[in-house]
């Protein structure tokens, strides 16, 4: 955060980081009118990005011996299609599928990537650009991990839900659907059917409630725990005590940054993953 009249506490400073570039507060829980505007922001930024590194690499694809950067791209295209292969049987669904498939999971890999950062480092510079456009720098909001919103994660996961119904309308017909939506999984016989219907709609809410929550909790924790380990850098002084801090903020900092690009492309991993057991889910008929 700016100087201001006093050191902000390590709960402000935390709150400060958290808190999102809003086009206003919202009035309820269900204001929808309320737009993240660093979320998008970057989300945008990194979709180009990731779209732009995949068109280089198409574009610089060679017949011969490949360089490193094909390569690396080369091999992260046939790891996403032979998952979509043994996944999605259809293969004019897959057409579709797996660059969905592939796209996602660059895309969520950039967007995880974002907490690798330091952590001040664009909220800084975006304080100097507030300020210098006449506005209060202790209000300068930026959070630069789309992941590490909810509203992010949710609407990635719910395309996927509108995906889902997509194909399974397309595969298996209006009708065709609507029968297994009130004969799976309990049977046909009439009194199963609004028991098999609510089952269908709970199934369908949790894998999507489930799709979105797992990479956003696993992105905030991430987020906050890097934030913890800034305050020790935050903490340090030209003392034993000070010096030590210093060093482990260094030391933690290192390691946690190691293991987040783990977790990081473990996430992107999951996420697709999942998305292309519930689009194949969607084709499977019951």
């Amino acid at each position: 955060m700016a100087a201001a009249e006093h050191a902000p506490s390590a709960g402000e400073y935390i709150i400060h980081h958290l808190t999102h570039l809003q086009n206003h507060k919202a009035s309820n829980v269900l204001d929808f009118t309320v737009f993240n505007f660093d979320s998008l922001f970057f989300s945008i930024l990194i979709g180009v990005l990731g779209c732009f590194i995949l068109w280089r690499a198409a574009r610089k694809a060679t017949a011969g011996v490949p360089g490193r950067f094909q390569a690396a791209v080369e091999i992260l295209v046939e790891m996403v299609d032979s998952q979509a292969k043994g996944i999605v049987h259809n293969a004019n669904s897959r057409k579709l599928i797996a660059p969905m498939a592939l796209t996602v999971f660059v895309w969520i890999f950039l967007l995880n990537a974002m907490d690798l950062l330091p952590v001040d480092l664009l909220p800084f510079i975006w304080e100097k650009i507030y300020g210098a456009a006449g506005g209060d720098p202790t209000h300068a909001y930026l959070r630069v991990v789309p992941t590490a919103d909810l509203s992010v994660t949710m609407g990635l996961s719910v395309s996927v839900l509108l995906l889902c119904l997509f194909y399974n309308i397309k595969i298996k017909g209006l009708g065709g659907w609507a029968h297994e939506l009130v004969t799976a999984p309990f049977g046909a016989h009439p009194i199963l059917w609004p028991f098999n219907f609510v089952f269908q709609i709970i199934e369908f809410v949790a894998k999507t409630v489930s799709h979105g929550m797992r990479l956003f909790g696993n992105m905030y924790a991430g987020e906050l725990i890097f934030l913890l380990i800034a305050l020790l850098g935050g903490a340090w002084s030209l003392s034993a005590t000070g010096i030590g801090l210093a060093a482990l903020h260094i030391v933690a900092g290192f390691v946690w940054a190691a293991f987040h690009l783990i977790i990081i492309t473990l996430q992107a991993f999951v996420f697709m993953m999942l998305a292309l057991v519930y689009l194949g889910q969607a084709h499977d008929s019951h």
